[in-house]
């Protein structure tokens, strides 16, 4: 059976359209939507994430404001310059672009955001209410994982899900997410003795590292789901986790980096920055 490249782009399109009648009630009760993205330093793939953001935020006319600061910014100067931006902007969504530079805290950083504009779920509070199950929104990648495990029509029901890696944005939440589900989950880190074992026993891997060509095509089973969100630069050249080549050889679905996760992954935060002007105005 041929392989099913998941084509993250459509799924992005198809999630941006539903939002526009939702932006449409927002406007006529004069409410905008509006996002606003920190930066700090010159990480040149962080430029790269804020255009696509920008470029979404565009085609859905959700309102854009991007504030910049310089790498040698203190902990202290960029939760007062946080706390202070969210007071004057009449924001419905607000992120720190990660990484930050070493010389920053990024717990400290990443709490000083309102947990009401949190649309990446980062903050304490909302990491709380994803352990719960009462949040109000899902973290945009983990959330990007799910879309396109439903565009593919997979039930997680009774399925053995290998999940490498255990990031903040990624794994850890994803972690949470998948053990309410009915599948089987097994989580690998950097101490893992045997991933290719473990990975080989799954109807479904889905990795978050940031490391090419860590699963390889005889690490996984014919006919498993592979799910890539890593992503990592060389060269100039952008790469995922998984080796393309060898992926399609042997598995049912997959999505590539670049044109998988990551166009999702955009379309639901601006989905996410919808939401918390929703409930805003509920309020």
């Amino acid at each position: 059976m041929p392989t099913t490249i998941i084509d993250g782009k459509k799924i992005a399109i198809a999630i941006e359209k539903k939002l526009i009648p939702r932006l449409a009630k927002l406007k006529k009760k004069k409410l905008i939507p509006r996002l606003a993205i920190i930066s700090v330093g010159d990480d040149k793939p962080s430029q790269t994430y804020i255009r696509r953001k920008f470029e979404a935020a565009k085609r859905v006319e959700v309102d854009f404001l991007l504030f910049k600061f310089s790498k040698n910014t203190t902990t202290a100067i960029l939760c007062a310059k946080i706390k202070k931006i969210q007071k004057i902007n009449k924001l419905t969504g607000l992120i720190v672009q990660l990484p930050l530079p070493k010389n920053i805290n990024r717990a400290e950083v990443l709490n000083s955001i309102e947990p009401k504009i949190d649309v990446d779920c980062m903050t304490d509070a909302n990491v709380g209410r994803l352990v719960m199950g009462t949040n109000f929104i899902l973290p945009p990648t983990p959330a990007a994982v799910l879309e396109a495990l439903k565009y593919a029509k997979v039930n997680l029901s009774g399925k053995n899900i290998t999940l490498v890696g255990t990031g903040a944005l990624v794994g850890k939440p994803l972690t949470t997410i998948l053990m309410n589900t009915e599948a089987t989950l097994h989580v690998c880190n950097s101490q893992t003795k045997n991933l290719k074992k473990a990975c080989l026993s799954a109807d479904i891997i889905i990795s978050g590292v940031g490391k090419k060509d860590l699963i390889r095509g005889n690490m996984i089973k014919m006919g498993a789901v592979v799910i890539d969100t890593g992503i990592c630069f060389i060269d100039g050249k952008v790469y995922g986790d998984a080796n393309r080549a060898e992926m399609i050889k042997k598995s049912s679905y997959f999505t590539p980096t670049p044109g998988g996760i990551g166009p999702i992954t955009v379309a639901l935060l601006m989905k996410n920055t919808i939401i918390c002007a929703e409930k805003m105005l509920k309020k």
